[in-house]
């Protein structure tokens, strides 16, 4: 990974700090000074003696150790108390549910991303190896996850507001989590948290964001709350199980537990960021989503890839190019090749029955799935109408917001894949110059449209206005072998559907 770190002269900043600093978390000025024990979210970590502690400016804490912490409140463990957890099969007759009373309140070290967790025993990722052990010597340059988990099941979807009313209940087996970084020295007063995970704690400042990169779009359809945006993105999404099972055991008061939410989510909140309001009402949410990046530029150099199924890996990309852009450091869009992402893996350039180029795939879904969009539907077999339903409910429905706020910010050439803004051109266009070659299969109604009406909104008032600018010429298409997939080259084909 590559980092930049800002290291500060020890034993006088030390005292300078102390003395006189404070840094703003959680709109609550917190002093730089030792503590015995620090609280967030319902979770208290308890040290062995007074450390010095701080807090971020997203107001997640660090502590100067190396440190002992002798507590962590609510205690991690074995189940003491009853409750209730149903297992309940999804429509594909999974779960990744058990039950199974070893371990609630978990925490963990995560140094690569990886299919196991050490939070909760009801889910099957579960391992007791992965379960941080009391005490634990915390050294420097490493982050402690902390969790609460939930008594019952089902419980409110973290983003319940913006659901279907059968969406609005989830089987998420954790209810909130922490994150305490401990470092060598005391950073920055406007340092962002470092990456969650890995041993490298790169340390970005707000001082260095470039608010002038933000465009000031007159606002279109109704603007959603800030302050329940602001809060979407207030704390850490837990993000690094490489696998579904990530959909039962994410905190529900801390973030999204399916794909096509955290894109939802991160669209809204980026074309938020580009309306005509004052600098003040943006800047938090501007640094949550600057913060989401960073965690999850730390998650791609941890070993992860979001290419999970139909609709669980959406939404990652963005954050990583937005960081990269609104800090103004290159450094945090070079990610490793094994870094995939869905929006990418699941468009490619073909030969569309209908006449369409920029065309969607599943690309391993129960096993290695085939394309489909090239032949006619009177040809599909039963997993291509499965991943016809997918690009129809959970994909291009949440990218929408996410591929304006690009172009606007004049991204293209960074994201590097044309066929993900061709494919969304596509879906959005309002006219149809394919409904003849179409037949008795009329256009799918939710094509034209997203979810949330106020990013269909923006995109109609200002996507043919969007800056003008030259595309990456990198096309590639995603293929499955064996057990891993791989990049092939993808000759781009004439693009009737580009603006």
């Amino acid at each position: 990974m590559r980092s930049i770190l800002f290291r500060l002269p020890g034993f006088f900043l030390l005292v300078l700090l102390l003395c006189f600093s404070s840094v703003q978390g959680n709109n609550a000025l917190v002093e730089v000074k030792e503590r015995k024990e620090v609280s967030q979210y319902g979770i208290t970590w308890t040290f062995d003696k007074p450390a010095v502690t701080g807090q971020f400016i997203t107001g997640d804490w660090w502590v100067v150790g190396p440190v002992k912490i002798i507590k962590i409140t609510p205690a991690p463990g074995p189940l003491v108390a009853d409750e209730n957890t149903p297992i309940r099969l999804n429509h594909w007759g999974d779960t990744s549910l058990k039950l199974d009373s070893t371990m609630r309140n978990g925490s963990m070290i995560v140094l690569r991303a990886g299919s196991t967790q050490g939070y909760d025993s009801r889910n099957q990722s579960y391992r007791k190896s992965d379960s941080v052990v009391l005490p634990l010597e915390l050294a420097p340059n490493l982050s402690l996850i902390s969790s609460i988990s939930n008594t019952t099941l089902p419980v409110d979807n973290f983003c319940k507001n913006i659901m279907t009313e059968s969406e609005k209940k989830s089987r998420v087996t954790l209810k909130a989590s922490a994150v305490l970084t401990c470092l060598d020295q005391i950073p920055p007063s406007d340092a962002f948290r470092p990456p969650y995970v890995g041993t490298e704690k790169p340390l970005f400042r707000a001082g260095a964001v470039r608010w002038d990169l933000l465009p000031a779009l007159e606002p279109a359809g109704k603007v959603p709350s800030w302050e329940e945006v602001d809060r979407y993105l207030q704390r850490p999404w837990i993000d690094h199980l490489r696998s579904w099972e990530q959909q039962e055991l994410v905190p529900n008061e801390n973030g999204p537990n399916y794909g096509r939410e955290h894109a939802r989510v991160i669209s809204i909140a980026s074309v938020m960021l580009l309306m005509d309001v004052p600098k003040e009402k943006k800047e938090k949410l501007t640094i949550g989503l600057i913060q989401r990046g960073i965690d999850l530029y730390g998650l791609a150099w941890a070993g992860m890839s979001w290419n999970e199924g139909g609709g669980h890996s959406s939404g990652r990309k963005w954050p990583i190019l937005f960081a990269g852009l609104m800090l103004d450091y290159p450094g945090l869009i070079e990610l490793p090749e094994t870094a995939f992402f869905q929006e990418d893996t699941q468009t490619y350039y073909g030969k569309g029955w209908f006449g369409q180029t920029a065309l969607w795939q599943i690309i391993q879904h129960h096993g290695k799935r085939d394309t489909y969009e090239e032949k006619p539907p009177e040809q599909w077999e039963k997993w291509d109408k499965t991943s016809e339903g997918y690009r129809t409910c959970c994909n291009a429905v949440a990218w929408v917001g996410t591929a304006l706020a690009a172009r606007y910010m004049k991204a293209i050439g960074m994201w590097k894949h044309d066929a993900f803004f061709d494919y969304v051109d596509r879906w959005m266009r309002e006219d149809d110059p394919y409904k003849e070659a179409r037949g008795n299969h009329p256009r799918p109604k939710w094509e034209t449209n997203t979810f949330d009406p106020f990013v269909t909104a923006m995109w109609k008032a200002h996507r043919e206005n969007a800056p003008q600018q030259e595309m990456s010429g990198v096309s590639l298409k995603f293929v499955w072998e064996g057990n891993r997939g791989k990049w092939i080259p993808n000759p781009e084909m004439n693009q009737a559907n580009r603006k």
